[in-house]
């Protein structure tokens, strides 16, 4: 198993997350315009209203409700709008905070690759260097029987010539 792919795996995680909070703050951005949009056009109709004078008391009755219906309306989009804001900031926040771990992620994956690979060739040199230890080890053994052998003929031809 790749170690490198557990860091891999996060950072595409981390890559949709980040381009979901994006693409919803996009969404919130252009609600917050429209909203705008709404309030000013509702601003503008109740300043009409306002503006109008009538003596008629139908006319005027409604010319009222009219208002009222205006000002409800404008209330609930000022509503909409501190909302969007709110969750817009919320987002936006969440996509920055996303892209510094993303960031982090990508470095800390960098430096990892670079001590996997690193580990990696100084274990193979290791295990060579292993490999070698035992070979010099069977030579040592073989130098230890030659000089033990030499050892004994000199003890033999030490015990001929007595």
């Amino acid at each position: 198993m790749d170690p490198l792919a557990a860091f891999d795996a996060m950072i595409a995680s981390l890559e949709r997350q980040g381009a979901a909070a994006r693409k919803a703050a996009a969404t919130l951005v252009a609600l917050r315009a429209e909203l705008r949009r709404d309030e000013q056009k509702y601003r503008a109709r109740l300043g009409e209203l306002e503006a109008r004078e009538s003596g008629d008391p139908r006319v005027r009755s409604v010319m009222l409700r009219d208002a009222a219906e205006a000002r409800g309306l404008l209330a609930r989009t000022e509503e909409a709008l501190a909302q969007a804001e709110a969750d817009a900031t919320v987002l936006l926040a969440t996509a920055e905070a996303l892209s510094r771990q993303l960031a982090e992620l990508k470095e800390e994956r960098q430096s990892a690759r670079a001590r996997f690979a690193g580990g990696v060739q100084v274990s193979a040199a290791l295990k060579a260097r292993a490999a070698d230890f035992e070979q010099v080890m069977k030579l040592d053994a073989a130098r230890d029987e030659i000089e033990r052998a030499r050892a004994l003929a000199e003890l033999y031809r030490e015990e001929a010539s007595r």
